[in-house]
């Protein structure tokens, strides 16, 4: 998995953006500055933006500033990020509504569909990574998927729309289900 310790805001929303701009955009490879702005203002990035900005400010030890950051993206995106919880860069979005995003650390170039939840299996207000899943480099979460508890989805590994994932999930492989089961590799 790659190190997101090492944070740069400017490095991961250029990551983030690259990975977009191919995903939506991949018959013009350059991009205009006016389908550049308009692509910052996307429902799609802006809530990456917003997340790597709440990440940011929590690391510079803002955390009430974090938090208010990180409420814009719940009121008008529907998406609730954890400022703790590092994602790497490259990270997409399709959409966000109902979106709970509470892992112990996502990979980078992952892509996250709507009304996932990645977090804790019972409340934990403490935020340990005994009670929050890891999810490593590449890895695709489909509509509506719960991932939960401590467990590990390895690199490139894909998890089908609806499943409930209890368990950890070995790299590229497709897991879908509740409870989910790993049905191939890739």
């Amino acid at each position: 998995m790659s190190e997101t310790s090492e944070f740069k805001l400017r490095e991961f929303l250029r990551a983030d953006l690259r990975r977009q701009w191919h995903f939506l955009h991949r018959e013009s490879p350059q991009p205009s500055a006016a389908r550049l702005w308009i692509g910052i203002a996307s429902p799609r990035f802006a809530p990456v933006l917003l997340c790597r900005l709440a990440h940011g400010l929590y690391l510079a030890h803002l955390g009430p500033l974090a938090k208010a950051t990180s409420l814009l993206n719940f009121f008008f995106f529907g998406i609730e990020i954890a400022v703790r919880c590092p994602i790497g860069p490259g990270l997409f979005l399709p959409h966000t509504q109902g979106t709970v995003i509470g892992a112990w650390r996502v990979g980078a170039n992952a892509t996250i569909f709507q009304g996932v939840t990645l977090g804790a299996r019972e409340v934990d207000f403490s935020y340990t990574e005994q009670s929050r899943p890891t999810l490593g480099d590449g890895v695709t979460v489909g509509s509506g998927a719960k991932v939960l508890g401590a467990l590990h989805i390895g690199d490139g590994a894909r998890i089908g729309a609806n499943s409930v994932v209890l368990q950890s999930i070995a790299a590229n492989m497709l897991a879908v289900g509740a409870p989910a089961r790993v049905v191939q590799s890739q």
